[in-house]
């Protein structure tokens, strides 16, 4: 999807609306760009100012702002998230996004979650796709991530390239000092969903074939 434009940010919208896209804008750094937008709708918003939300080109956003002035922003980096939600109803859209509160692609940890309620329905899908991709993309990189470090753990079990990924071969070193530990690590990449049940099963045979 691609980006919109500064200049055609907020176009149509009421002027409240467009300053506070204007506040979004201000978050920005270089380079940053906003690929889509969403607002809550004004029946979900009587207490206060409306909230909105936005993905750009590195992370999610929200923002709340109370009625006498001010917000306050959420920021969750793409490489953050761990899983996002979407629940259309009738009358709005909820968001919820699941983060981690972890170092860079850590694979498990703190997660903090932040919901956005009654946004525009079409508005709040076209951000829900966006965090839904990168989510997929950054999911996959933490698998990656994951593999090596258990590679590395058990010396032994070398998966090739592709591990996990539906292809490569693998291959097992080591003799019988540190089989145990090497199947162990292979239960627990099965168990995760980062090996196959073939894989796992192939896995297993090697290890056993080289005691």
């Amino acid at each position: 999807m691609p980006a919109v434009p500064h200049t055609q940010l907020g176009a149509g919208e009421d002027a409240r609306i467009q300053h506070a896209l204007g506040e979004f804008t201000s978050l920005l750094v270089q380079g940053e760009t906003i690929d889509a937008y969403a607002v809550q709708r004004r029946v979900f918003a009587l207490k206060h100012r409306r909230a909105l939300v936005c993905a750009t080109s590195g992370r999610f956003m929200g923002m709340t702002r109370g009625l006498f002035g001010g917000f306050h922003p959420e920021v969750v980096r793409w490489q953050d998230i761990k899983e996002v939600r979407i629940n259309v109803g009738i009358f709005g859209a909820d968001l919820t996004i699941l983060a981690l509160a972890t170092p860079d692609l850590a694979v498990t940890g703190m997660t903090r979650s932040i919901s956005y309620v009654g946004l525009r329905k079409a508005e709040a899908e076209a951000v829900y796709r966006i965090c839904q991709a990168q989510e997929q993309a950054w999911r996959e990189k933490r698998r990656v991530r994951e593999l090596e470090e258990l590679r590395a753990k058990s010396g032994g079990i070398q998966l090739g390239a592709s591990a996990g990924l539906g292809g490569g071969t693998g291959t097992v070193s080591g003799g019988t000092d540190g089989a145990a530990g090497r199947l162990q690590q292979a239960k627990e990449m099965f168990e995760k969903g980062l090996i196959s049940d073939s894989e796992y099963e192939s896995l297993k045979a090697r290890i056993v074939s080289s005691l």
